[in-house]
């Protein structure tokens, strides 16, 4: 209606001016009397102004912007994941394929190379790990690094304990999507959120979490043994798979709030490096609690 009214308009502007004449070639066009250039009704300054807004707008066809989206998000996690399991498989099996192509040589030496492989992952991933948290604008290489270290150590760490618990590191990768998919499915129905609160809860925690872990590391330096055996080793296992779903929604949030905010894109490879730390941590405590379980029988 508004599009006839505009065009009906300029069709009578036109035909009354009775001192109009059209231009020639070459020609400009005549200027008279202000009544006879009139605006059309319906088409006054204010949708000029309108017009040009409209025309400043971001292209609908998703045109690069530079700003985060929550598919570049997405894009990011998958590629950082996808980098972890692969190398993590592949150095999981590698004492099985030498086994079958050298016997227990091969076997032997396979071990030999996962475990070397779960000590350089551990450093690795720490250096890294550091490096991409404290780093000003994120670098999509350092985080693929960050993940192939992750892939050595979750490849060594799950084939030792395949040898000694066989299926076990599959039961391991079940149980954390499992855990993670629950997590997932509860944000987006919103049943699980931060708060303040417990955000200073779990920074508590964590820090109780990580003087424990060292000073597990020094009694296992000097007896032999271990702190996280038993009923208190599920206790504390048990804690830090809630820890690391807590720590999984905060991931969550960081996500969704960034892609509405129009932080820029290369934001998503941050986004990606908290997830794939957060699943490392939870697939790991998942392991140790089914290893427990498992040598308990």
């Amino acid at each position: 209606m508004a599009r006839h009214n505009v065009i009906f308009g300029r069709d009578q502007a036109v035909q009354g001016g009775a001192n109009y004449r059209a231009p020639q070639f070459g020609q400009s066009a005549p200027t008279g009397p202000a009544q006879n250039t009139q605006w059309a009704p319906g088409f006054d300054q204010q949708g000029t102004d309108q017009l040009e807004a409209m025309y400043a707008r971001p292209a609908a066809s998703g045109v690069d912007t530079g700003r985060m989206t929550l598919r570049d998000a997405l894009n990011a996690i998958t590629a950082t994941l996808g980098v972890i399991i692969v190398v993590g498989f592949a150095v999981a099996m590698l004492p099985t394929a030498l086994g079958l192509v050298a016997g227990q040589p091969g076997f032997e030496a396979g071990m030999s190379l996962s475990m070397v492989a779960l000590v350089v992952g551990v450093i690795g991933g720490l250096v890294t790990g550091l490096v991409n948290a404290f780093k000003k604008t994120p670098s999509p290489v350092l985080v693929l690094l960050y993940a192939v270290f992750e892939g050595l150590l979750l490849g060594g760490f799950s084939g030792f304990a395949g040898q000694l618990f066989p299926g076990i590191a599959l039961q391991a990768v079940v149980a954390t999507l499992a855990v993670a998919g629950t997590v997932l499915v509860a944000f987006r129905m919103g049943v699980l959120r931060t708060s303040p609160r417990l955000n200073k809860i779990f920074m508590i925690a964590m820090v109780s979490y990580l003087l424990f872990g060292l000073v597990n590391i020094g009694y296992v330096l000097l007896t032999g043994g271990s702190l996280r055996d038993g009923v208190i080793g599920l206790v504390i296992g048990g804690l830090a798979v809630v820890m690391a779903s807590y720590s999984l929604v905060m991931d969550f949030e960081d996500i969704q709030q960034a892609s509405q905010a129009g932080v820029p894109r290369s934001y998503a490879w941050r986004c990606a490096f908290g997830v794939a730390a957060t699943m490392v941590w939870l697939y790991i405590e998942v392991l140790r609690i089914l290893m427990i379980l498992r040598g308990s029988d």
